[in-house]
């Protein structure tokens, strides 16, 4: 399979296909000249592809450099960043030059970072490796780092030249991080409605991610590609896709690593939807058929850290937090995403049910 995002400034191809990592090398050679490529993977991933992945560049005529970072959130930081900006340079890669990311979402965000604002921006690819990466943060363009008081608040929009998508890589993918991924999945399949959400409805087990891992993870990028290209800096249409983030972020760094992203993705797609159903701008059944879907897979649905004092000045430090005001973004309905904006001083009250949505 394979998508285009098409762009105003840019056009990238998007190919999906078991076993498309034996076949990189000569893949790259359609894409970027002969250069220097500095391979980014995390310690985890890159035992697994990074050695087997360099062969093929380098017997496609790239010149390559290996580079690690400890796997995990704590990677997306300036001290890492810093640390491969120097490792580029005592390289001497140029802007002539190019990144490849190797790995999950914590490397695709990094690695994209770091070659956004490397000599201002050199070009990368895309490898994602966890399902999270590839069927949401591999495709897009939004690079980033965390600081100690919210998630992804330093970064940048650099789209890649080309994102390859394996779904074998998946095997290796402990279950844990199969089903975080579905997560997101499972967000994207409620934003679009119809016949994805149906897909999502069939889903049963963890082992049914796996089998049915192409049309899923096809669905799942044709959709967000879609939303990308008619708002690729986020001035309106593509807040859709914060959908059960505001509360995700705020919980997931809360939880110091006990909760992986899109396990906190999953309690705040539910947390929000409890909320707005409360509210009485949810659809009846809505709630339930996003329930059904997460516990499917064991995903968890809610969480100790939400309305506490910590909570909310996360939620203060939210990149949606726009001029003193909150936006929010619920469902209607599968398939009927909405917008709703709150003033961050009322955050509090709104979550809880205190405030009435005519007062706003």
């Amino acid at each position: 399979m394979k998508l285009v995002a098409t762009l105003p400034h840019k056009k990238y191809p998007i190919f999906i296909e078991r076993g498309i990592l034996q076949q990189l090398g000569s893949l790259l050679t359609e894409i970027w000249s002969p250069r220097k490529i500095a391979v980014v993977s995390d310690h985890h991933v890159a035992p697994l592809y990074q050695e087997r992945i360099i062969r093929q560049l380098e017997a496609a005529g790239f010149r390559t450099a290996a580079f690690q970072v400890p796997a995990g959130e704590s990677s997306k930081s300036w001290k890492t960043a810093v640390r491969l900006y120097r490792a580029l340079t005592n390289n001497q890669f140029t802007r002539s030059d190019g990144v490849l990311a190797l790995g999950g979402g914590v490397v695709g965000d990094l690695a994209g970072f770091i070659a956004s604002t490397y000599m201002r921006g050199i070009a990368y690819i895309q490898v994602p490796t966890s399902l999270l990466a590839q069927v949401d943060s591999s495709v897009g363009g939004k690079t980033a780092i965390n600081l100690d008081t919210a998630k992804n608040i330093v970064g940048t929009f650099h789209q890649p030249d080309a994102v390859f998508i394996d779904p074998d890589t998946l095997q290796t993918l402990p279950q844990r991080f199969l089903c975080e991924g579905y997560a997101e999945i499972v967000k994207m399949s409620a934003l679009e409605g119809e016949t994805f959400w149906q897909m999502t409805g069939e889903v049963h087990h963890p082992q049914d991610i796996v089998t049915q891992a192409e049309p899923l993870i096809h669905q799942s990028i044709a959709y967000k590609t879609k939303i990308v290209c008619k708002d690729e800096k986020e001035a309106g249409l593509r807040q859709v896709l914060n959908f059960g983030h505001t509360i995700g972020h705020a919980i997931e760094l809360l939880s110091n690593g006990a909760l992986a992203h899109g396990e906190a993705i999953s309690i705040g797609m539910v947390q929000i939807t409890q909320c707005f159903k409360d509210y009485g701008l949810t659809k009846h059944g809505t709630l339930d058929g996003l329930v059904q879907r997460l516990q499917q897979t064991g995903l968890p649905l809610k969480s100790t850290l939400m309305n506490t004092a910590d909570f909310y000045r996360q939620i203060i430090n939210d990149k949606k937090n726009h001029g003193g005001r909150l936006t929010l973004v619920y469902l209607k309905a599968p398939g009927q995403p909405a917008m709703h904006s709150i003033p961050i001083s009322q955050a509090e009250f709104f979550f809880t049910g205190k405030k009435s949505l005519k007062s706003e």
